[in-house]
């Protein structure tokens, strides 16, 4: 059984246009110690499912319309918020994109840390702050000691990042959801981060690694960083699977050209633009029939238009969502 779940998930936000159908029948799984890469172009959805899996969809103006989202065998949605309030920041932890919004900035960051292990395991206020600097001290703060009795704004970009990755690793969770964890962090800070996630999935002692989700428009990360990946596109998984093999033979021409617009996908001779896929995200509001990317598309058919695309299993472990592929 996979510890996180996800089936058919769907999510409604409305706006002054209508009602947008941000996410649409969304299914992912994660087994335990491993990353699953979430990737696609900004607005397709990803920070979307991840709030969604934590119960953080503000209402209104969203909510969430259909689905399970099971973890550890029970569904989440179904929870009442007592009881989802001790599985999130417990078993489920979430790195937010901007560290220094998530972090207050009237309490210092070892209070900050010790507020959740203090909620979620009952220790002492002193027990908790000793937890606090042991979590600075292994996200590779230096002088822990001193610096947890700091506040968020005498930390730089970087370490209040790591702030953050030790605060969501403070109750040793089973799932760690990792939204665009390197965001406006220059690339050494970035790798060192990715250094310091990849180091949780290993087992340590009785506990079998956490798993991590991974959410990423980098798809370099995603091959360095991630055992599966799922490609999403305006609210739509099109394509998922182990992840070299979803890099060596893509399906989708989406992901086709994801891969093809990374750095370093070719050589780029001097004054020679790089690739791009053509046209823009459509409207979630006024969605058509057919296939979603179709205008963008130079496969499209005219089913495409007429039609959306069902998913389909081309090969163990890989889903797709194109006529191209339908049986």
């Amino acid at each position: 059984m996979s510890l996180l779940a996800v089936e058919d998930l769907s999510v409604e936000f409305r706006t002054r246009r209508g009602t947008a159908r941000v996410l649409d029948r969304v299914g992912l799984a994660i087994e335990r110690g491993q990353t699953l890469g979430v990737v696609g172009e900004s607005g397709c959805g990803k920070s979307v499912t991840a709030l969604a899996i934590m119960r953080l969809i503000a209402s209104p103006p969203g909510r969430i319309t259909g689905g399970r989202v099971r973890f550890d065998g029970r569904d989440l949605l179904s929870l009442s918020e007592d009881e989802m309030r001790r599985v999130r920041g417990n078993r489920i932890s979430m790195i937010f994109q901007e560290p220094m919004t998530s972090l207050n900035p009237a309490y210092t960051v070892g209070d900050q840390i010790a507020e959740s292990v203090r909620l979620h395991q009952g220790l002492s206020r002193r027990d908790a702050m000793d937890r606090a600097a042991q979590m600075l001290d292994a996200v590779g703060i230096p002088d822990p000691a001193r610096r947890v009795h700091e506040y968020p704004h005498q930390f730089s970009g970087g370490m209040r990042q790591r702030v953050m990755i030790g605060m969501a690793l403070a109750c040793q969770p089973d799932l760690l959801v990792a939204d665009e964890p390197t965001t406006a962090l220059d690339v050494t800070v970035q790798a060192q981060i990715f250094d310091l996630i990849a180091e949780l999935r290993q087992p340590s002692g009785e506990r079998t690694g956490t798993a991590v989700m991974l959410i990423t428009h980098d798809m370099g990360a995603v091959a360095e960083m991630t055992d599966l990946v799922a490609v999403m596109y305006a609210g739509h998984v099109v394509e998922s699977g182990p992840v070299a093999d979803v890099l060596r033979e893509p399906l989708h021409p989406y992901t086709r050209g994801l891969i093809a617009c990374a750095p370093g996908a070719r050589t780029v001779a001097p004054g020679q633009l790089l690739d791009e896929i053509p046209g823009t995200v459509p409207s979630l509001v006024e969605r058509g029939a057919g296939c979603l990317f179709a205008e963008r598309c130079a496969h499209v058919q005219p089913r495409c238009r007429a039609e959306l695309p069902p998913h389909t299993q081309p090969a163990p472990g890989r889903t797709v969502m194109c006529w191209l592929h339908a049986p």
